[in-house]
Formats: structure tokens, C-alpha cells, sequence
């Protein structure tokens, strides 16, 4: 009797193991979102964002595992409020915005930090090339709502966007926000 008992518990475990482990993490939509960078230009600091950015978000806060985000934006959305300096940066020197019309992150890991915030690693592909990038952000969730907020710094030179300046800084830093709801 005692092997039943033991079998059958032994069965019940494993299932309802099987059931938590199979089920999904929260998909999040995209409610709202901004992207927004600073360069130094000249010494000054010049501010300028992208729009319509596109995400499929798989992220539970209590899960080692299963999470993703993927993301897109189209590359002459890019706007720093001169017009000008707009189509310029359109061109083939820096986005090449024709041969490349998309600027694409997709996560391959991420790591929670003792201050509860998190580290992600994605591939960030701009004119093509791809290279690794780590973005530290933090998550809130409020009910069915969430709000994922990151920093990332690169160097434009490893994606070909433009040319080494003594006028133009090398390094970029980016914000990311983005407010989402429960699917």
C-alpha cells in the first residue's frame, strides 16, 4: 500500500512540476515608448530620438528563464529637430536608411542584480552589423501595467554610422522607455 501512496504522490509531484515549469511567461504589448540618444557634436550635445518602435515582450520578473524581447524601429524615423542635419543623417555615411531601413535588438540573456534591477544582453544589428550590448534597466509592474526603463552606451564607429571626428564623439547613449500592458 505504502508503493501505491508513494507512486501516486511521486506522479502528482512530477505533473504539477511539469505544469509550472510549461507554463509561459507574461506577453507583454506595447503601450508607449521612447527612444531617445545624446552625442557630443562640436562640444555641444546634441539630443534626437527614433519613433515607432515595434516589440514582442515575454518577461516575468519572478523567472530565470523564458524571458525575451525583441525589438524594431525604423531608422529614418530619426529625428533631432533640425531637418537638415535629419537627411543628412539618412544618408549612406551614417543610417543608410534605404539599404538599411530597420535598427533591430533581440535579448539572449538577462540577469537580475541585487538592487533588483537587471542587466539584458542583446544583439543591437545597425546598417547590418550586429555586435553584443549589454543594457541595464529597470521593471515595475502596477497591476496589469508595466514600465521597463534602460540605458545603453555604444560606440557608432562599430556600426558604421559615420566616420572618425575630432567634431563627433564616438560614443552615444541611448534611453529606452517603454510602458506596457498584460496580453
Amino acid at each position: 500500500m505504502k508503493k501505491v501512496i508513494l507512486a501516486i504522490f511521486s506522479f502528482l509531484s512530477f505533473n504539477l512540476v511539469s505544469q509550472t515549469s510549461l507554463k509561459q511567461n507574461q506577453e507583454w504589448l506595447v503601450v508607449s515608448s521612447s527612444v531617445k540618444f545624446k552625442i557630443k557634436n562640436a562640444g555641444f550635445t546634441v539630443d534626437g530620438s527614433f519613433s515607432g518602435l515595434n516589440a514582442q515582450i515575454i518577461f516575468d520578473v519572478n523567472k530565470g528563464f523564458g524571458n525575451a524581447i525583441e525589438a524594431s524601429l525604423e531608422s529614418k524615423s530619426i529625428n533631432t529637430g533640425n531637418s537638415a542635419r535629419d537627411g543628412h543623417l539618412k544618408k549612406i555615411e551614417y543610417f543608410d536608411v534605404n539599404n538599411f531601413p530597420e535598427i533591430k535588438m533581440k535579448s539572449t540573456l538577462f540577469s537580475k542584480e541585487t538592487d533588483r534591477s537587471f542587466k539584458g544582453y542583446f544583439k543591437l544589428t545597425i546598417k547590418g552589423k550586429t555586435k553584443d550590448v549589454i543594457v541595464p534597466f529597470t521593471y515595475k509592474e502596477a497591476g496589469a501595467a508595466a514600465r521597463f526603463e534602460g540605458v545603453l552606451k555604444i560606440n557608432r564607429l562599430d556600426f558604421g554610422v559615420g566616420e572618425s571626428s575630432l567634431i563627433l564623439s564616438d560614443n552615444v547613449t541611448i534611453n529606452i522607455e517603454i510602458t506596457a500592458t498584460k496580453k
